[in-house]
């Protein structure tokens, strides 16, 4: 007789420490989960741990570096971590939900699945909170475009991120598509959604209320995605490809069904708790609100609606099939519930109940198969923690040694600045965005394209700003200094429509955290991100780790993705990126230094990765983003653009380019430096503005009393581009900024 606790199924034969290795457990954790339960687990247990304690649902190796970030604001309506998403008080009765989620792994294996399910399982997220969405963005990463493979990843990617949100019927309206051979065969895809919820019906994901029903709603369930938990908590390898199954498949129709039963159900107020079935399916679902609620659930598995023959209870609890949910609701109400559902064509079936005694208890025909306490399979309980070793990367030291200023000032302007135009990190995105509806719901007031998206709010003159921003070179280069450049460049991007930052959410991806270099660019990373946002005064209201980025040959950059929400008081007086009229002045606001290290400029022009990043003054940064937002809150400027990947030549290009008319302009250097370091220098927490003419006495008052620093450089022409005595002619520029990416996406084999 194997060693099991009294009522398990003993059909289930007790495991041993090599297969739980297999499952992604150590040797030591294999023990500890035998010490929690004074017995050996079954092989279904084994399985609800080895997903419940994964890196992807545990957080094990990050979540003691996470407690460090701010995470306390009176604004704040949910606790960080412990809801679906963060949700920040708006005013007017009104609250955002807003989370960051990654889909890496899958979209390597299965790019328009892994890209579609990303999106659907962030929707869920923020739904399942009793807020409707109202948009959504992503941050994508691929490696150079003239490698064949690299270009399959990203039009599978971009279509499954279109084809789900479009078919939901949710607007995409921004985020941000890079470039780097540190992304080759490891894309990174993050998407953040967003949406609107009355204070009063914000939903929580706890199962509190023993006697309480427990109901799966939504699809059926398959063999799709079981272990997409373990999956996304190693290495991608060259067996990677032979894992489809780990992939699941996204249904963007039934999704918004489930929506709509949703919020009609949590109007009502007919629902105790609710969570949405994602990483690790209804074993994460049920352990962790019963956990939450100090209870524990008992269901038969048996009972879950399947659509493939002999499954076992091993499969449908690790199952990772997509829209589904799992509602806790009072027994009096479960008809009411399971009629509402299915109105709307979506199957719901009671699968259990709450119980007293804080277990995560399965049966199979009757059987118990697994009967833990919950709180041993949760983050905050049973689950490990770890604090990994740390070590300095050697290279860091060796290429900030490296000194842009070594390199000749540029002996052709114009083609330094087309070059950088035509770079994929800088050139026109709208091949990506035009596969996004970006109107859906009318309430679109900036698509994509400018420094950020912004959504106006029906029951309100208030409008939502929210961009997305990963600066992974720069990380690379200086993790800490990366990180905070990434905060304050999302600050810049909502503060140029007009918005104040009000909180962020961050997607946190990064290789191997068992290898010291890993490890101390997260720990640094996150360093980075607190400081940054303490600075700012907005809370972190979650997010997500992406661990394990790497391909046999190397891992991904560091690329900690910043979503920042804005919150733009009135949206009448938002601001876009193009210039608007001819003879308008042109200001740069933010202090000029001639920094190229880490550059868009020094590694496409001059071919080179290096150099000390630009050092960032924390309180006159902080200054620049107040002072931005309110000259456009006193309706003094015309248009803005923040400065970042390229320095100011091509904010400047950009501004002209978008514009509705052809117009161009002329500035002067107001530094006298080296042509190379003025225009293409990344630093300063800089924005291009424009103002009338008539107003500029004002701008500069205003600018003097907030003790920031205001440069008018120059005019907005009808003509070509004119920086000092260089030329750079509107045709050319235009060319190089608008038809690149397009011409590279239109080849089919690799690019010498």
């Amino acid at each position: 007789m194997i060693d099991i606790k009294e009522g398990v199924a003993a059909a289930e034969p007790a495991v041993t420490v090599a297969q739980a290795e297999a499952h992604g457990l150590s040797a030591e954790e294999f023990e500890k989960i035998k010490k929690l339960l004074g017995r050996t687990p079954t092989y279904t247990e084994l399985g609800v741990y080895s997903v419940m304690w994964s890196e992807h649902c545990s957080y094990k190796n990050s979540v003691a570096l996470l407690k460090t970030f701010p995470r306390e604001g009176k604004s704040l309506l949910a606790q960080p971590g412990e809801e679906n998403a963060g949700a920040i008080d708006i005013g007017e009765d009104l609250g955002v939900v807003f989370k960051i989620e990654s889909h890496n792994h899958p979209s390597a294996v299965e790019p328009y699945q892994g890209a579609a399910t990303g999106v659907g399982g962030i929707l869920r997220d923020v739904f399942t909170m009793g807020a409707r969405p109202i948009g959504v963005l992503d941050s994508l990463r691929f490696g150079p475009l003239n490698v064949a493979r690299n270009r399959f990843l990203m039009d599978g990617v971009v279509r499954g991120v279109g084809d789900y949100g479009n078919c939901f019927g949710v607007p995409n309206i921004g985020g941000e598509v890079q470039f780097d051979a540190a992304y080759s065969g490891n894309p990174l895809v993050n998407a953040i959604a967003i949406g609107i919820v009355h204070k009063d019906q914000l939903a929580r994901a706890s199962a509190n209320k023993p006697g309480a029903s427990v109901l799966l709603v939504g699809s059926s369930t398959g063999r799709d995605g079981i272990h997409g938990a373990t999956f996304a908590s190693e290495e991608l390898t060259e067996e990677s490809e032979a894992r489809r199954p780990s992939v699941q498949i996204g249904d963007p129709f039934t999704e918004k069904l489930l929506l709509e039963a949703t919020l009609e159900v949590i109007d009502r107020d007919l629902i105790i708790g609710i969570q949405d079935m994602g990483a690790a399916g209804i074993t994460c679902s049920c352990s962790e609100m019963a956990a939450r609620g100090n209870c524990g659930i008992e269901i038969e598995a048996t009972r879950v609606p399947m659509r493939e023959e002999k499954m076992t209870a091993y499969e449908v609890l690790l199952s990772e099939s997509q829209e589904r949910m799992l509602v806790i609701v009072e027994p009096k109400y479960e008809s009411e519930v399971v009629s509402t559902f299915q109105r709307w064509g979506i199957h719901s079936k009671a699968i259990g109940k709450v119980t007293k005694d804080g277990q995560f208890r399965v049966k199979w025909n009757g059987e118990v198969v697994c009967d833990v306490p919950a709180q041993s399979l949760v983050l905050g309980g049973g689950a490990p923690v770890y604090v990994r070793e740390q070590k300095r990367p050697e290279y860091i030291d060796r290429l900030a040694a490296m000194n842009p200023a070594d390199e000749p000032e540029p002996r052709d302007f114009a083609l330094a600045v087309t070059r950088l135009l035509a770079s994929p990190n800088i050139t026109d995105k709208s091949w990506v965005t035009e596969q996004y509806d970006q109107t859906v719901r009318t309430s679109t007031a900036i698509r994509p394209g400018g420094d950020a998206g912004l959504l106006r709010l029906r029951e309100s003159r208030q409008g939502i700003a929210a961009a997305t921003d990963g600066k992974g070179r720069y990380c690379y280069l200086n993790p800490r200094l990366g990180a905070m450049h990434t905060v304050f460049e999302s600050a810049r991007n909502v503060a140029a429509v007009g918005a104040r930052p009000v909180g962020i959410t961050n997607c946190l991806n990064f290789g191997n955290p068992y290898k010291p270099e890993v490890y101390y660019s997260f720990a640094e990373s996150v360093a980075g991100i607190g400081e940054a946002c303490r600075t700012l005064g907005v809370p972190v209201t979650g997010g997500n780790v992406s661990f394990y980025n790497e391909v046999p040959e190397a891992a991904v950059y560091p690329t900690p993705v910043i979503g920042m929400l804005g919150l733009l008081e009135d949206i009448d007086l938002r601001v876009t990126v193009p210039f608007k009229q001819e003879g308008d002045l042109v200001f740069v606001v933010g202090e000029w230094r001639p920094e190229l290290g880490g550059s868009e400029y020094y590694e496409t022009v001059c071919g080179k990765l290096g150099g000390e990043l630009p050092p960032l003054d924390l309180a006159a940064e902080k200054r620049t983003l107040d002072f931005v937002v309110r000259v456009i809150d006193h309706g003094l400027i015309r248009s803005c653009h923040d400065v970042s990947d390229g320095g100011a030549a091509v904010a400047l290009c950009e501004c002209a380019l978008r514009a509705d008319t052809p117009l161009g302009f002329e500035v002067a250097d107001p530094v006298k430096g080296r042509s190379d370091q003025v225009w293409f220098g990344e630093g300063g927490g800089r924005f291009v503005i424009t103002a009338w003419p008539e107003r500029a006495d004002r701008l500069v008052d205003l600018a003097y009393d907030a003790g920031v620093t205001l440069h008018q450089i120059g005019k907005v022409t009808a003509g070509d581009f004119l920086f000092d005595a260089h030329a750079v002619k509107r045709t050319e520029a235009k060319t190089a900024y608008f038809d690149s990416l397009r011409s590279l996406l239109s080849t089919t084999a690799d690019i010498e």
